[in-house]
């Protein structure tokens, strides 16, 4: 009997993992950055010339995945995959992106992850760039909106003084502050909820760059007067650390939070605040990239100081790869590529457009300074967070979605079988084991060769590459290996028949 009290002196000793009640209930933080590219996060890309400190951070006190991607890459299609653990081709949108004007895009009645984790208890918030569709209200006699990028005047067709409906709300989220969609689109104004939080009465465009009038400006259109885009990455990161500090106090007696901060840097308008312009010594996007970490930094204090740091799962990551509006013969110039080995940039097939930073961090259940070195994929948020609850997944919702969990627990084993890749243009390619299957002669997307370009015709109409010998995607190997394209070919051209993949990840 006497070895009672020494037993329960060791218990108090060992990690307190899954004993809290907090932690098997944690808080959800997902920050998304905009065009940030895997090789822009020191961490990742030791002879990366930008200084990333709190990811860094985040990468020592958590998980680097090394062979993560979006699930397009372009923003807004990466961003229907991750609300809705769907591949985004399966939507309406089969290429490109919206615009700030365009309608909701995901379906009604779709379940998302906000909607899911509302519906157990959390409380819901997103801060940032949505991308994903309003419903704004028109003046009478006005054209539809539709999926395409407006012209910047065709903003002015929208009634401002009416509430918006749609968007963050419409899916589960329960608050919402931020810009309708890139920064580089109209409408030039904050929203809050459903409505805007102070009208546009002026146009306005911005810089691409600041600083650099020959690199164009954005569109013009509809502006608050008081609407800079210096402020708004700011702005988005008060409101963020705000409602953490002001929901502390719920989250530790259980009613934890779900925040999603997809941020809109270091995208163009490329446009760091004054006290982060000229801080890399490189470059206006690395300065952006610098201040794009700090975001990080002041969420990460403000668990720290909220004491919620042990009972937060926080990631972070990137919509897809850096864009070219990075400037990237400026970069290569100072020894840093933003897209580290991969081939081509946003927008592409190849891995640069897709191949993108993810770091985790949950104290307790991810070990310090891990690695997990398999496929995984933005889509399978949904899926990781409902496995965390230990809830099924509903029959209808992230079809294209597989846990993580056993990853961030700490397992070694692939969780993912394959994942499909998709461009700009629409192209697909799928990724199994080694191998990668492009079914385009092309990028894809916007560098070399470009779809419908003469180069890009005299080459073969499909690429396979083994990414174990070749992560530039430099030999193409499908004349040597028809048999193994024919393989592929077909396993690929079946999973997009197939309205669900979660079976048979």
């Amino acid at each position: 009997m006497k070895v009672l009290p020494h037993l329960c002196t060791l218990l108090l000793a060992l990690p307190s993992v899954g004993f809290a009640a907090t932690q098997a209930r944690p808080n959800f933080v997902y920050i998304l950055a905009d065009d940030l590219g895997y090789g822009d996060v020191r961490c990742l890309n030791p002879e990366g010339k930008i200084a990333t400190p709190h990811m860094d951070r985040l990468a020592a006190e958590g998980m680097r995945f090394t062979d993560a991607h979006s699930s397009s890459a372009v923003c807004t299609p990466t961003r229907y995959g991750l609300m809705t653990g769907r591949y985004n081709w399966r939507s309406r949108l089969k290429s490109g992106v919206q615009g700030g004007m365009s309608p909701d895009l995901i379906e009604p009645g779709r379940p998302t992850v906000a909607s899911f984790l509302k519906a157990e208890g959390y409380h819901t918030a997103c801060f940032g760039k949505w991308h994903l569709g309003f419903d704004w209200q028109r003046h009478p006699n006005t054209p539809a909106f539709g999926d395409k990028i407006e012209k910047g005047p065709d903003g002015w067709n929208v009634d401002f003084t009416k509430p918006v409906g749609g968007g963050p709300l419409r899916v589960g989220f329960e608050h919402y502050f931020g810009i309708a969609a890139s920064l580089d689109m109209v409408p030039y104004t904050f929203l809050q909820d459903s409505g805007v939080t102070v009208l546009p009465t002026v146009d306005k465009s911005f810089e691409m760059t600041a600083g650099r009038e020959k690199n164009g400006h954005t569109r013009t259109g509809p502006a608050a007067l008081s609407f800079e885009a210096v402020n708004v990455l700011p702005e988005i990161t008060r409101h963020a650390v705000e409602y953490i500090r002001a929901h502390a106090a719920e989250a530790k007696a259980g009613k934890p939070f779900f925040v999603y901060l997809p941020l809109n840097a270091p995208h163009t308008p490329i446009a760091p605040s004054p006290e982060w312009q000229g801080k890399s010594g490189i470059s206006p996007y690395a300065d952006f990239v610098m201040q794009t970490d700090a975001t990080l930094g002041a969420v990460l204090e403000a668990l720290d100081q909220a004491g919620l740091r042990d009972d937060t799962l926080l990631v972070m990551t990137s919509d897809n790869g850096c864009s070219n509006q990075a400037n990237l013969p400026e970069l290569a110039k100072a020894g840093h590529n933003p897209n580290h080995v991969f081939r081509g940039h946003k927008a592409d097939i190849f891995d640069g457009g897709h191949h993108i930073p993810f770091l985790a961090r949950w104290p307790g259940h991810v070990a310090p300074n891990s690695t997990y070195k398999e496929l995984a994929c933005l889509n399978d948020w949904f899926a990781t967070v409902a496995d965390i609850l230990k809830k099924p997944l509903p029959a209808n919702a992230a079809e294209d979605s597989v846990s993580l969990l056993p990853a961030l627990k700490g397992a070694s084993a692939p969780v993912r079988k394959r994942l499909i890749h998709h461009s700009v243009n629409g192209s697909f390619a799928l990724r199994q084991d080694q191998w990668k299957l492009i079914l385009a002669q092309d990028s894809g997307g916007w560098s070399a060769p470009t779809p419908g370009s003469p180069a890009a015709k005299a080459l073969p109409s499909v690429q396979l590459y083994d990414l174990s010998k070749d992560i530039g995607e430099e030999h193409n190997l499908e004349a040597e290996k028809p048999e193994l394209v024919a393989q592929l070919t077909k396993v690929l051209l079946g999973e997009i028949a197939n309205g669900s993949t979660r079976s048979n990840p």
